[in-house]
């Protein structure tokens, strides 16, 4: 059971385009990340997301995409629930919910969602495994920054990278030596 990042960043090192915009990342379509997001995605027991992913997700589909794992999401205001979504709201620090999430994802992977600022928290708290960083070629020049954290990490090890039709390279890294 690991605790792990994974997200598609430019190559300047943005997660999403000024005003939270996607549109960049969609060009790419899916089809060449299907397969290996499904492989990665059947180890997942629970997603954990901030607002502003959650209600990306919700603006931008017609159906909750993950009926069948639970998702607890990070914000301090109240917001809707899709039809047959499992979703827990929470707020404050990461450190007080990671027990009840990890035992919900029943030795299974949690899933660190979206956005930088909730992945730079588990980092910071000491809680983020692996980093799974899929590097699109396309650089944005500003944006969410892919992990915005305080101070330097401790040295991530590089343990796997898989590259795909069009460009794009998945850096696959494991918290490593202090």
């Amino acid at each position: 059971m690991s605790t792990i990042y994974s997200v598609a960043s430019s190559l300047d090192g943005f997660v999403a385009a000024p005003g939270d915009d996607l549109d960049w990342l969609l060009r790419f379509g899916f089809e060449p990340f299907q397969e290996h997001h499904d492989r990665f995605f059947a180890d997942v027991g629970v997603l954990v997301m901030g607002a502003t992913t959650y209600e990306w997700l919700l603006e931008h589909d017609d159906t909750w995409a993950y009926p069948d794992r639970p998702t607890w999401v990070f914000t301090s205001r109240e917001l809707a629930v899709p039809s047959g979504a499992d979703v827990r709201f929470v707020s404050g620090d990461v450190t007080a919910h990671q027990d009840a999430i990890v035992a919900a994802a029943a030795g299974r992977d949690v899933w660190v969602v979206g956005g930088g600022l909730l992945a730079a928290q588990y980092q910071e708290a000491g809680l983020l495994d692996e980093l799974r960083v899929t590097v699109m070629p396309v650089a944005l020049g500003a944006g969410t920054p892919l992990l915005p954290v305080a101070a330097p990490t401790s040295v991530f090890d590089l343990v796997d990278t898989t590259t795909f039709e069009g460009g794009a390279v998945e850096l696959h890294h494991r918290r490593g030596r202090d």
